[in-house]
């Protein structure tokens, strides 16, 4: 059994503001900061091992149990689904999903179906399911705000930070679906293999989020 817990992170800006946190709670995460080519770096000075992934495929490699932890958005979380505990809500990554619409246009306002045009289609299906309303999701891989312009699609579901991409194609934000941002994620078998160690990652972590929150409260 190894001493070494592993991590899995999305590789991108979260993986940014996980070493940030890494580092502020003392861990040397220099080979990550520097990866080249490699996917699966060691911490030196904790027992720590980060593997470099797609957000999918995190929520997929923890439950699986070949990674112990994970860092992942809510909104790969929301999409995906999983058998994992998800214990830290880490705060950065911060942003939502909305429903937008061409400006002008009513969406609430007719009984006619509606299509709705998204990169997260199971999300979009039960955000609609719970409204009761019946939908037609069409999953678009690369702009959704394409779907909209192009007659494809009444509407799109999709995750949106400041608004200035929607703006900028004449869309407009007309609900807030849920908010999100980045989890920290365990497996459940390992919640209990790994207790003591897991438990002291997570509690470096809060000490750092908590120290955060602090500074940013009194500014």
């Amino acid at each position: 059994m190894s001493d070494r817990l592993r991590i899995a992170i999305t590789k991108g800006r979260l993986l940014e503001q996980s070493i940030q946190l890494f580092e502020a709670a003392g861990l040397d995460c220099g080979p990550v900061r520097d990866p080249g080519r490699r996917l699966v770096h060691s911490i030196p000075n904790y027992p720590l091992d980060v593997v470099l992934a797609k957000a999918p495929d995190v929520i997929t490699y923890v439950e699986h149990g070949v990674c112990d932890l994970g860092i992942v958005g809510q909104d790969t979380i929301l999409e995906k689904g999983g058998t994992f505990f998800s214990v830290l809500d880490l705060g950065f990554g911060a942003c939502r999903f909305a429903l937008a619409i061409q400006e002008g246009s009513d969406f609430y306002g007719s009984y006619k179906s509606k299509r709705i045009a998204s990169k997260y289609p199971e999300f979009t299906r039960a955000f609609f399911a719970a409204k009761g309303m019946d939908v037609d999701v069409i999953k678009i891989e690369g702009s959704v705000e394409l779907a909209p312009i192009l007659g494809l699609a009444d509407a799109i579901v999709d995750i949106v930070e400041t608004g200035a991409t929607l703006k900028a194609n004449g869309l407009v934000p007309v609900e807030t679906a849920a908010q999100v941002s980045a989890r920290l994620i365990v497996n459940i078998a390992s919640m209990k293999l790994y207790k003591n160690q897991i438990d002291d990652f997570i509690v470096k972590c809060r000490a750092q989020l908590t120290e955060r929150d602090s500074r940013s409260g009194g500014m």
